[in-house]
């Protein structure tokens, strides 16, 4: 088969091949949030553009997912996510939740705790220093990463 042909070949049977089959699958977020909350909006888009599907659900208490996903409610925010089987408190970057789904540690999820500011969905001019916390199964956490203020 002469090179032409060959490149042919590939060509076609890579535009035939299914959408789906040619794209990585995006890991997708649930998010369980409060309908009137402006700043988990915010959180959501930074997790589009990172690249993470995004399945908002609007509830009547967001803090009833952190409680039934194992999250300390010491560490509570104003939202919580679920992603292959991680739960998500608060405004953990993209950044953090692709580590932890790259290393798959034995552990409930990441938290941020309350609304930092600088944190994403939560930007403005002032940035707060802040920890994103990898919470066990028993509930103990520990310093996953530290962000500082700018």
């Amino acid at each position: 088969m002469n090179r032409r042909t060959l490149l042919k070949t590939i060509l076609a049977s890579a535009f035939s091949a299914p959408l789906f089959a040619r794209a990585a699958v995006a890991p997708v977020v649930e998010v369980y949030k409060s309908e009137s909350c402006s700043c988990c909006e915010g959180w959501i888009d930074h997790l589009k553009a990172n690249g993470f599907a995004v399945n908002a659900h609007n509830v009547p208490n967001p803090s009833d997912y952190r409680e039934k996903f194992g999250i300390p409610q010491e560490l509570g925010s104003c939202h919580t996510g679920l992603v292959q089987g991680y739960a998500l408190e608060g405004h953990v970057p993209a950044r953090e939740i692709k580590r932890l789904l790259a290393e798959r540690p034995k552990a409930k999820g990441l938290a941020v705790p309350s609304m930092p500011l600088g944190s994403p969905g939560m930007e403005s001019r002032r940035k707060a220093a802040y920890d994103v916390f990898l919470v066990q199964a028993d509930g103990h956490h520990s310093i996953y990463q530290h962000y500082n203020a700018n």
